[in-house]
């Protein structure tokens, strides 16, 4: 995802029952003001908060009928159901990515890692993961709900898999050598119109401080001169694909699809 241009409209501040050190130590990291301990004046002079509690690290919009706070959460929640009642290799993201056809483990690059939702699915049916996030606030976001993850029991062996790296993946990607990633996979920032509430959630709070990806052609072309069999493109169903090659085939759900780019066939057993 492309880094934030609203930075200025940010602040990081803390709940009575949260770290203030921590909060102290993540406005120096990326150069926020610090509130300290919240009160509901700070609410009205910031449009956006990072903000650390008992939870964890949230990332809240604020003002009247604004939505709840948003985390890379991987414990509880959709990703905790989802570890335990998944639909194994027949998910259309293991489909996509190829588990069915491969013989081994894959390492599959995220090069747009968010937070890391999609990345925890593949880690937990066997993949090694390198997720890039270039939002410095999001990537904080992922940091946080992988720390928190890796105390969890149930969660612990799947975060072990996913290691998430600093800075844009297109310059990664552009110093790599060929064969760098198994699979490279991408879900960029698309103007949805979607009225779900994810999209009123999650989405929203990703448009304040992300925006779109505006260089989404120059990173499928990076991806394809680097992954070793496939790039695969997570897009809201009836959008257009990335501008580029035409993707070899598509695996359609019902709200999104995967456009896949074949580069060569997985080594057979």
């Amino acid at each position: 995802m492309s880094p934030g241009n609203t930075l200025s409209e940010l602040a990081v501040g803390c709940s009575p029952l949260g770290d203030l050190h921590a909060a102290r130590s993540l406005s120096e990291a990326l150069s926020l003001p610090l509130l300290g301990t919240l009160r509901p004046r700070d609410v009205r002079d910031y449009p956006v908060l990072l903000f650390l509690d008992e939870n964890g690290l949230g990332l809240q919009v604020t003002g009247k009928g604004a939505p709840g706070p948003v985390r890379a959460e991987f414990v509880t929640g959709k990703a905790g159901y989802r570890r335990e009642h998944g639909g194994g290799t027949g998910q259309l993201i293991a489909k996509a990515v190829g588990l069915k056809k491969a013989r081994q483990p894959l390492h599959v690059l995220d090069a747009t890692a968010g937070l890391g939702q999609d990345a925890f699915v593949l880690a937990s049916l066997g993949c090694r993961l390198t997720l890039f996030e270039r939002s410095p606030v999001i990537h904080a976001l992922l940091s946080d709900g992988l720390s928190r993850a890796a105390l969890n029991e149930q969660s612990a062996p799947i975060v072990a898999r996913m290691v998430l790296q600093s800075g844009s993946s297109i310059d990664w990607l552009s110093q790599a050598g060929a064969g760098a990633a198994d699979v490279i996979y991408l879900d960029p920032m698309f103007p949805h119109r979607d009225k779900s509430a994810l999209v009123k959630k999650e989405m929203q709070v990703f448009r304040t401080v992300v925006g779109d990806d505006d260089d989404s052609p120059a990173l499928l072309k990076a991806a394809l001169a680097v992954a070793t069999y496939r790039v695969v493109v997570k897009r809201p169903r009836k959008a257009e694909p990335v501008s580029g090659p035409e993707p070899t085939t598509r695996i359609e759900g019902k709200s999104s699809r995967y456009d896949i780019y074949s580069i060569k066939a997985f080594p057979a057993g």
